[in-house]
């Protein structure tokens, strides 16, 4: 990344020092630890969050750990077993897959890897039901972009759609499409790149697709507004047609409106967008505020549904957002929450209410609880949240004692 804007769990081990204001305690839901992960032989720091196939099983990636300590796939059935179906060794297939996986038809897996092989600036796969992996297109940090750190979408006819946080024409990422070809080929076709001004820069989460194929996102900065001490701008919200003209719904100015969203989009079916920014909104001992839930209408007005205080209701949001039928969304914090590890709190999983009440339903201790969940949750249709939380779990796997991170579940 050529910033570091928020301290993200994935980098919390190298130079994370943070000190938040607390509240009382979180009110716990049913919370159970399905899967603690022991790094050498299941990977290690989910950052991501899960997809859930009609069995109950979920499906992930941890960023780092395993044999080559560069990251798995894995595959979690409801009674907490784990399977490994693959592992990232650089030289084939990439590394440090942050971003989730999504799953066709067929039951293909289909993911982004940060980083690529030798010389390359990441990858987009494909794992088949054998557990075979096939890369899709390698990033060679040129004009088709690098790092892709976001998930994918898919379309009808089975094109993928993604982000790079860099690369492109500017070197501030871009949005690209991988189309099928004969012969099992993949073309890819930059379908915007982003300038780094007005236009936003650094997309660091995936995109959503409506029913007309319009796409739907957010960038880290850019926006064209002075922010703090980075020029670019605070972060935009921003929709790209099927012409591939983009449009910035919202321009973020980094005071109470929030600044850097990192997360991908949430839509609803009258059109409005959800999501979240990782810092901004409220003052508080965070680096430039605590974070906000906001919502864009469709005629580009935006409303801050949340400011994060820093205490017991969380800090630094850094996910998506998922909504159930009544409106209510649910999220996750990465800190504040419950006071661990010296450092103010653990984060914390929240509900939200049409009206604005925030309910924090779980509150991350460290330990074999877990801590620091930088992924949203996934809502199934009885309402259980399923997440993981990219650090704690069974602490000696790992010599800082944080622990390697866990898959939950979370009761209503």
């Amino acid at each position: 990344m050529r910033s570091t804007r928020v301290c993200t769990a994935a980098s919390l081990a190298v130079a994370c020092v943070i000190a938040l204001l607390v509240a009382q305690p979180a009110q716990s839901q049913t919370y159970k630890v399905l899967y603690s992960f022991m790094s050498r032989s299941d990977g290690a720091n989910p950052t991501a969050g899960l997809i859930q196939d009609a069995k109950g099983n979920l499906y992930g990636t941890t960023s780092t750990g395993d044999l080559y300590g560069l990251g798995t796939v894995f595959e979690l059935s409801q009674a907490g077993k784990e399977t490994v179906l693959h592992r990232f060794m650089r030289s084939d297939n990439g590394a440090v897959p942050v971003g989730g996986v999504i799953m066709d038809a067929e039951g293909n897996l289909y993911g982004t890897t940060g980083f690529g092989d030798y010389d390359r600036d990441g990858t987009v796969f494909k794992l088949s039901q054998t557990g075979k992996a096939t890369v899709l297109h390698r990033f060679f940090g040129g004009n088709d972009g690098s790092n892709p750190y976001g998930g994918l979408v898919q379309d009808e006819k089975g094109n993928i759609y993604g982000t790079t946080y860099d690369g492109g024409s500017y070197d501030y990422g871009t949005v690209f499409e991988l189309s099928r070809e004969e012969k099992g080929k993949w073309r890819e076709t930059v379908l915007h790149t982003f300038k780094g001004g007005t236009d936003g820069a650094e997309p660091s989460a995936g995109l959503i697709r409506d029913a007309e194929g319009n796409f739907y996102g957010t960038t880290v900065s850019g926006g064209g507004g002075q922010c703090w001490h980075y020029a670019t701008g605070c972060g935009t919200v921003f929709k790209l047609d099927t012409s591939g003209k983009e449009t910035v719904l919202y321009s973020f100015t980094g005071g109470n409106d929030g600044n850097f969203p990192m997360a991908a989009l949430l839509r609803d079916a009258e059109g409005n967008l959800y999501g979240t920014t990782s810092s901004g909104g409220e003052t508080c001992d965070l680096d430039g505020g605590c974070g906000t839930v906001f919502k864009v209408d469709t005629t580009g007005t935006k409303t801050v549904l949340y400011r994060f205080t820093g205490g017991g209701d969380g800090a630094g949001p850094v996910s998506s957002l998922v909504r159930d039928a009544k409106g209510n969304l649910y999220g996750t914090a990465e800190y504040g929450g419950i006071p661990c590890h010296g450092i103010g709190g653990c984060g914390v999983v929240f509900k939200l209410s049409k009206t604005g009440t925030l309910t924090v339903l779980h509150g991350f201790t460290g330990g074999a609880n877990g801590s620091y969940p930088s992924a949203g949750v996934t809502r199934d249709a009885a309402g259980i949240l399923y997440g993981t939380a990219s650090y704690g779990g069974d602490v000696s796997c790992s010599g800082n004692g944080l622990g390697c991170g866990v898959v939950f579940k979370l009761t209503p």
